[in-house]
């Protein structure tokens, strides 16, 4: 409402007024309506057009080249190098200057969101693919409409990893999973299945001398789906067309609590000690006192430093002769909705991800580029590679959020010999509250 309009309508009085207020009603409503469509960007309308057929990155219009288009690279010094260096091949290309802001990943959509439709974000903002919801719903992203041409080389998951609904936000960089990390002078050869890796625990944990035979995350969501994954649970059921349905948490279903008790098994057996954390897990694998662990790329350059040559990467063992489905993440570039120079924006993302540039990107900064074209010749990921084949993306849904602290709390509880079905259906149960309150607040 306009303000002091209510008052004004008060002070009328009689049929006269009758009119006059349906006037003004009318003429309300109509202002309230275009504020409205003022506030939200219009998608149909804005949708970052990819350049037409035939054409290749940098023969967008002379005319619209921009003197400059704008990054918010992760605050990672790695990172910073390897996109130092792309983007002066993409100077030297278009004549396009390009400034990199360091910011970090996590950080960027809450400045977006506060600053972007004033015209205070970048051209082009780095994003995981479990936040596409979020940013979708608040309009923080173009859609962008790429050619088959212009995707070949991308993996079909880490594409749709970085769409929504339907709408393609994003433009994939790199796609990371975890697998087992393992100290060959302790584990000569990976376990291929889990019973294997239960024999290594059984062998060499000693908890009174702090030495394990391996070890994990026991409480952490993100490493232990695939346990329940393995016998069928999930997170949000999906149909045909990959859409999540919320209502549908298979997260205390017969699978995910026969994979809650096998974790619940390893804390009983004292595979797992009580209250195991990262740094705990890396401390003591580091210190080569640990056999094997389930973890990431992010570990390999401290792991490699303390280990040397004694470090091995493989893909997690398989269970009942199935490979497990790890958590894969997948982060890319978007462009901001509100940017001035979206189609090269656009130019610049499909630029620094593609082979040549995604390959420099991985010699620099260390991971894994989102691209099925680009051969990496390393023998600690290659491991990873393979794991990642059996990946899953993470939920890119909203309600995803409003899992993980549910499962964390789940799993201290299951750690300490609590039933784990009732433990599991209380975590859905709370879950399905959360994502309630979430879906009323908005």
């Amino acid at each position: 409402m306009i303000p002091g309009m209510t008052q004004t309508m008060k002070r009328l009085r009689g049929k006269e007024s009758m009119k006059m207020r349906s006037f003004l009603l009318l003429l309300v409503m109509g202002l309230v309506l275009a504020v409205l469509a003022a506030c939200g960007p219009d998608r149909e309308e804005e949708a970052a057009p990819a350049p037409s057929e035939g054409e290749t990155e940098g023969e967008v219009t002379e005319a619209e080249k921009p003197d400059t288009l704008t990054m918010w690279v992760n605050d990672e010094d790695a990172q910073l190098d390897a996109y130092e260096e792309i983007t002066e091949r993409f100077t030297e290309e278009t004549g396009i200057n390009v400034d990199i802001t360091p910011f970090s990943m996590l950080d960027q959509t809450d400045a977006l969101s506060l600053d972007a439709a004033s015209g205070g974000g970048p051209d082009l903002f780095f994003q995981p693919n479990d936040r596409m919801g979020d940013i979708y719903l608040q309009g923080l992203a173009a859609e962008l409409e790429l050619t088959e041409e212009q995707l070949e080389g991308y993996p079909e998951g880490a594409i749709t990893a970085l769409s929504y609904e339907g709408a393609q936000l994003g433009i994939p960089a790199v796609i990371e999973t975890y697998g087992l990390m393992y100290n060959t002078e302790l584990v000569e050869e990976a376990p291929a299945t889990i019973e294997e890796l239960e024999q290594i625990a059984e062998e060499l944990t000693n908890a009174s001398a702090d030495e394990y035979g391996f070890l994990m995350e026991g409480t952490n969501f993100y490493y232990l789906y695939p346990f329940l994954e393995a016998y069928g649970g999930y997170v949000f059921n999906q149909d045909d067309n990959g859409v999540y349905d919320i209502e549908d948490i298979g997260l205390a279903n017969e699978g995910a609590q026969e994979g809650a008790e096998l974790i619940q098994s390893w804390f009983e057996a004292g595979y797992l000690p009580q209250g195991i954390t990262g740094d705990i897990m890396n401390g003591l694998f580091e210190d080569g006192k640990v056999g094997a662990v389930v973890t990431g790329p992010w570990n390999i350059p401290n792991y490699s430093a303390a280990l040397g040559d004694n470090l091995a990467v493989a893909p997690l063992p398989s269970i009942d002769g199935e490979n497990m489905a790890s958590f894969s993440g997948v982060k890319g570039w978007l462009v901001n909705e509100y940017s001035e120079n979206i189609e090269w924006a656009t130019e610049l993302a499909l630029f620094i991800t593609n082979p040549e540039n995604a390959l420099t990107y991985f010699e620099v900064a260390g991971e894994l580029p989102a691209r099925t074209d680009v051969e990496i010749d390393d023998e600690l990921r290659a491991g990873l590679v393979e794991q990642a084949e059996y990946a899953v993306p993470m939920p890119n849904i909203p309600a995803m959020s409003q899992v993980w602290d549910p499962m964390g709390d789940a799993f201290e509880f299951i750690s300490q010999g609590q039933d784990a079905q009732e433990v599991l259906e209380e975590a859905v149960d709370q879950i399905k509250e959360q994502i309630q309150l979430s879906e009323g607040a908005n």
